[in-house]
């Protein structure tokens, strides 16, 4: 007996009809009783708290394990530069005032630093040695310790590079913000806040808009209010600063600390002339915007409208050349 014969009498239409309305019945039920079931809302409630706390829980997790990493690396350095005693050296007290002069105030950067400093010319020279003696790179014989002793020089000035270019980058910044700073401080002054007070609330307004000088700005302000002698505050703002600008501010606070000088006229001088001196610069960057262009212009625009003014003329001469 053939099975299909076997399926197609007992598929009846009838029974088909039967088993969809019984279906149908079913899904009505169940619908039913889910939307008269009482559910208590606790139930609920504690299941996304749960799911609330642990979330929680690895977020919390996370930075302590990040954390922990980063505890062991910094005791593995912290160890090498104990033992080669390289924070008593005459070069770590300038190397920690760059770094300053940087905003890496932290304890452990200057020993990173160090580190960086003692283990990339090694690293560098390592990495030169396996890319031009295992083929990666092919260079003649007489290259390949030269290429080798550039690795190494690259390697020892690179952290050097790194935070005169981050230091050069954060006077630029506290530059433009220096006026609209200044501003703020006078009307700071004009309010009747002392110097501590004034330059603790600056610091908070300009936190969102020029992070680098609300920094150094509250630190001032923190250094005011517990060293002994307020000049010495001033002084070490002058020497994390080291920009002309900052150094007319700070000569103009010790002045008025010293002799009792209006603070607000004193600041509202300094933030007019720091403020043409921003648009001057401006003004001449834009002069000089002309024959900066120049070379790009030559270069890059004038062969493309060459080839589009002269070549339809430069075909048509060519077919006629040839016609003839």
């Amino acid at each position: 007996m053939n099975p299909l014969d076997w399926f197609d009498g007992a598929l009846s239409p009838d029974l088909i009809v039967t088993g969809l309305a019984a279906a149908a019945a079913a899904a009505a039920i169940a619908a039913v009783w889910s939307a008269a079931l009482v559910r208590d809302p606790t139930v609920e409630r504690a299941n996304i708290l749960k799911r609330r706390r642990d979330a929680l829980r690895a977020d919390l997790l996370t930075p302590q394990r990040n954390s922990q990493r980063r505890q062991v690396a910094l005791g593995l350095v912290n160890q090498v530069i104990t033992r080669l005693d390289l924070l008593r050296s005459r070069h770590a007290a300038k190397t920690a005032l760059r770094l300053s002069q940087a905003g890496w105030r932290s304890p452990e950067a200057l020993s990173i630093f160090l580190f960086l400093k003692l283990c990339l010319p090694f690293a560098a020279g390592g990495l030169a040695m396996l890319m031009i003696y295992g083929d990666v790179v092919q260079l003649p014989p007489a290259g390949k310790p030269v290429a080798a002793m550039l690795a190494v020089i690259v390697g020892a000035y690179l952290p050097e590079i790194f935070v005169r270019n981050a230091i050069d980058k954060r006077r630029i910044a506290l530059q433009k913000g220096l006026p609209d700073t200044l501003d703020l401080l006078v009307i700071c002054a004009e309010a009747g806040l002392a110097l501590d007070a004034a330059l603790s609330r600056v610091a908070g307004e300009m936190a969102r808009s020029c992070p680098e000088i609300a920094d150094e700005f509250g630190l001032t302000s923190i250094e005011l209010g517990f060293l002994p002698v307020r000049r010495t505050a001033l002084e070490n703002l002058a020497k994390r600063v080291d920009t002309p600008a900052i150094r007319g501010v700070v000569n103009t606070l010790l002045q008025t600390e010293k002799y009792g000088t209006p603070l607000a006229q004193s600041l509202r001088v300094l933030a007019s002339e720091f403020r043409d001196e921003r648009m001057l610069k401006a003004e001449e960057k834009a002069a000089k915007l002309p024959a900066t262009m120049t070379v790009p212009l030559v270069l890059f625009i004038l062969p493309t409208l060459f080839i589009v003014l002269l070549g339809p003329a430069v075909l048509r001469v060519i077919d006629g050349l040839g016609g003839l």
